[in-house]
């Protein structure tokens, strides 16, 4: 089979890298996969005690492999998550795939054509996967022995890359700040949540044991964090979670509601790129319906909750944030530990450091910390784009505000997807559709259209997004609220249906899950 001839490499055995191992084996490919750590999982293997699913399980699972009886929770703890990824990994076979410990330092496209890579209409020259004359050359580091002191390279030549790296790891968002009001001047320690979550519990347990620890951030990793510390520590020595921005913050009982609200009849609501006069109008006569149920929880949420006493209602709308993949779950007890004087909450627009603690803005006094723990997000574009030895392709990725076609493909990076890039409520639902596409593809079942269509439809879709979200557009955040419309475009181009449903008020109302897509063929 020609299929067997050509080498596929996946960078990373998470979530995404599973799944594209998965696929291309389908498809009669060879892939190897290379992980810098020790076992699969990403995230999941490096991740805080209290860590859980933020999402309903039935929406985060693979299509062709349920949950197991077992797990009767709606939102399965980090520990049943990752035996979920071990089982599904074993039950395909993609363990013998996997070459672990092995860290791919950089990639370099190498070609034997002469022709410019910007004079090419189609992508990679011919709009299919593969070329006669380009490959990629992967630098590989083997990190067994990370005591020897002349670490050997491999390199390894292959048809075509698929990155699956994740957005949430390696290269950590550190704020900057003024000379001599930095980290360096405090006494105590400073870790941002990566370091923290790579800990074993018990070491964690015992390094914020009876201190004073300060959380920076108010997203996911911050808010569970700071309810993490809270638990364990207790009022004796308070955690303080200092935030410049409030967001929403969901109780779990909610999250069902919202994802059944994510079928079709609620997508007429939302405009889309490139859409005609009838769409567009459609769109504006129902949106007052999402505006309705935005306020609803709004409203909800700030009478449940004690919001304004402790200045936490957001300025944004609740439908805003998401749209813009800034999705948080209420941790357990979280208000609780507020009354009973374990975490305090603090909102500033800056801080900085000095050697007890903390500066913060419009405070006299400083916030007295032994540990502060910075949950400030990761460098994910620029951990993207470091992974290529071409300047030229580092500008594709730096440069670029716009996402990439189907959030997958770069117009001008041939030979090359990246999956697990896109925001999405359930990443590995929407991954997975990607992965499937991806397959298809790669098994020649359809053409990509010319670069200059792919670009154009890139940029639809930033305008689109600019447009309603204004100062909070992403690029890795398209499809959040259009989960379906991207569906039906990815069903499109393999080939098959894209109404998954038996019946027509089923197809209009009913949520679309992984278990709609299992055959996509």
């Amino acid at each position: 089979m020609e299929s067997d001839k050509k080498r596929i490499a996946i960078i990373g055995a998470g979530i995404s890298g599973l799944m594209a191992c998965k696929y291309t084996l389908e498809k009669g490919f060879n892939p190897i996969v290379f992980e810098a750590r020790s076992g699969i999982g990403g995230v999941w293997s490096q991740t805080i005690e209290s860590t859980k699913l933020q999402t309903p399980k039935d929406f985060y699972q693979f299509s062709d492999f349920s949950w197991p009886r077992e797990v009767k929770e709606t939102y399965p703890d980090h520990t049943q998550v990752l035996e979920y990824l071990h089982a599904y990994a074993l039950h395909f076979n993609i363990l013998p795939r996997i070459k672990f410990n092995s860290k791919v330092t950089c990639i370099d496209y190498v070609t034997s054509s002469t022709a410019d890579l910007h004079s090419w209409d189609l992508w990679g020259g011919s709009g299919e996967p593969f070329s006669p004359s380009g490959k990629w050359r992967l630098t590989i580091r083997n990190g067994q022995n990370p005591s020897a002191s002349a670490p050997t390279d491999q390199v390894y030549q292959v048809d075509f890359v698929i990155l699956c790296m994740g957005r949430y790891s390696d290269l950590p968002n550190i704020p900057d700040f003024p000379l001599s009001k930095g980290p360096e001047v405090f006494n105590g320690k400073v870790l941002h949540s990566m370091d923290y979550a790579a800990m074993d519990d018990d070491v964690a347990a015992d390094l914020i044991k009876e201190k004073r620890v300060t959380v920076i951030g108010f997203q996911k990793s911050a808010v569970d964090i700071a309810a993490e510390v809270a638990n364990k520590n207790g009022a004796t020595h308070p955690c303080t979670l200092l935030f410049k921005t409030a967001h929403w913050i969901v109780p779990e009982y909610l999250l069902p509601l919202v994802f059944q609200g994510l079928n079709r009849f609620t997508e007429l609501m939302i405009h889309k790129p490139g859409e005609g006069f009838f769409i567009w109008l459609l769109a504006m006569l129902l949106s007052p319906l999402l505006w309705i149920f935005s306020m609803s929880i709004e409203c909800y949420l700030k009478y449940m909750y004690p919001l304004k006493k402790y200045n936490m209602v957001p300025t944004h709308r609740f439908l805003k944030q998401i749209s813009s993949c800034m999705f948080t779950v209420l941790p357990a007890n979280f208000y609780d530990r507020i009354k009973d004087g374990s975490l305090f909450l603090k909102k500033s627009q800056s801080f900085s450091f000095c050697r007890n603690g903390l500066i913060v803005q419009g405070e006299s006094k400083p916030l007295l910390s032994d540990i502060v723990i910075l949950a400030t997000g990761y460098k994910s574009e620029e951990k993207l784009k470091n992974m290529f030895s071409s300047t030229l392709f580092q500008k594709c990725i730096a440069e670029s505000s716009a996402p990439f076609y189907r959030e997958c493909i770069h117009p001008q990076i041939p030979q090359l997807a990246i999956l697990g890039y896109a925001d999405s409520p359930a990443i590995l639902y929407s991954t997975e559709m990607r992965s499937k596409w991806l397959a298809h593809f790669l098994a020649g079942n359809f053409r990509l259209p010319t670069i200059s269509k792919m670009e154009e439809d890139v940029m639809e879709w930033e305008k689109c997004k600019r447009r309603d979200e204004k100062e909070s557009y992403r690029r890795s955040c398209v499809s959040t609220l259009l989960q379906i419309y991207c569906n039906d475009q990815l069903c499109k181009d393999v080939g098959c249906n894209s109404r998954r449903k038996n019946w027509f008020l089923a197809e209009l109302f009913a949520a679309y899950g992984p278990k709609d897509y299992k055959d996509l063929s």
